[in-house]
């Protein structure tokens, strides 16, 4: 497989977990994604799907309050700077169990964000002129 163009043929979630490698172009790919959904005013998808990693990764029963208390400050109250799209239930739910946040308080809304990605931004991005760029950066290469 070559390395230059693995970005090409990942998934979105191989994209935004960097799971498959760790090369200068599926890091490219990732950059340019995060780029376009900013120019979309999207970004919060991809930081809260993110944080959510990285809060389940270090999950720690002792620190976990303050993180899942930042993520919902930042994300998921209805007042939030960078507030989600996610339904009236699944955002009760996570209120109502917030004082005490387990591993996967956020797993639903999670999954819902990475949907909405997967059907809806990442489809677009594979479209849009930025990809195209980068595709045709790494052709050159």
């Amino acid at each position: 497989h070559d390395h230059l163009h693995c970005w090409v043929c990942a998934t979105l979630l191989q994209m935004v977990k960097g799971s498959h490698c760790f090369c200068s172009s599926c890091a490219a790919g990732r950059l340019v994604f995060e780029n376009y959904l900013r120019t979309e005013y999207n970004d919060e998808n991809l930081l809260f799907w993110l944080a959510c990693e990285d809060y389940k990764t270090n999950y720690c029963e002792t620190e976990t309050n303050v993180d899942a208390q930042r993520i919902y400050r930042e994300f998921v109250r209805v007042d939030a700077p960078r507030q989600i799209n996610i339904d009236f239930v699944t955002r009760k739910e996570i209120r109502e169990n917030i004082s005490h946040p387990g591993p996967n308080c956020f797993d639903r809304a999670q999954r819902l964000i990475y949907s909405l990605m997967e059907n809806d931004c990442y489809p677009r991005f594979l479209k849009s002129e930025l990809y195209k760029a980068l595709l045709e950066q790494a052709e050159r290469k």
